[in-house]
C-alpha cells in the first residue's frame, strides 16, 4: 500500500496550493480519506475528511477555505487550499481508512505559509 503525496511548497499569505495524494495498492473507492497536518511542536490534526460516499467535514479552522474532493477513476484525493495563513504552515499528511481493513498513512509534505 503506497499513499504518494505532492503539490506542496512555499506560497505567501492569501496565496493557494492544491495537495493531491496517490493511493495503490488499496480499493481506493471503499476507503474514508483525509488529510491531516502536523506544525512542529504540536499533535497532528485533522484538517478535512471525505468519506467513501462522499461526504465531506473540515477543521473549523479551514471552513470556507479548504476543499477536499476525491476522483476515485484516478485512486486521487485532493486538498485545495485558499487563503493561506501562516498558521496553516505544517506537514500535512494524507490518510485512508477502512473499517476491519486498517489505516493507511503517506510520508508527508510540506506547506509554508511566509512572506
Amino acid at each position: 500500500v503506497q499513499l504518494v503525496e505532492s503539490g506542496g511548497g512555499l506560497v505567501q499569505p492569501g496565496g493557494s496550493l492544491r495537495l493531491s495524494c496517490a493511493a495503490s495498492g488499496i480499493m481506493f473507492s471503499a476507503y474514508d480519506m483525509g488529510w491531516y497536518r502536523q506544525a512542529p511542536g504540536k499533535q497532528r490534526e485533522l484538517v478535512a475528511r471525505i468519506t467513501r460516499e462522499g461526504t465531506t467535514n473540515y477543521a473549523d479552522s479551514v471552513k470556507g477555505r479548504f476543499t477536499i474532493s476525491r476522483a476515485n477513476a484516478k485512486n486521487t484525493v485532493y486538498l485545495q487550499m485558499n487563503s493561506l495563513k501562516p498558521e496553516d504552515t505544517a506537514v500535512y499528511f494524507c490518510n485512508g481508512d477502512r473499517t476491519r481493513y486498517g489505516s493507511y498513512w503517506g510520508q508527508g509534505t510540506q506547506v509554508t505559509v511566509s512572506s
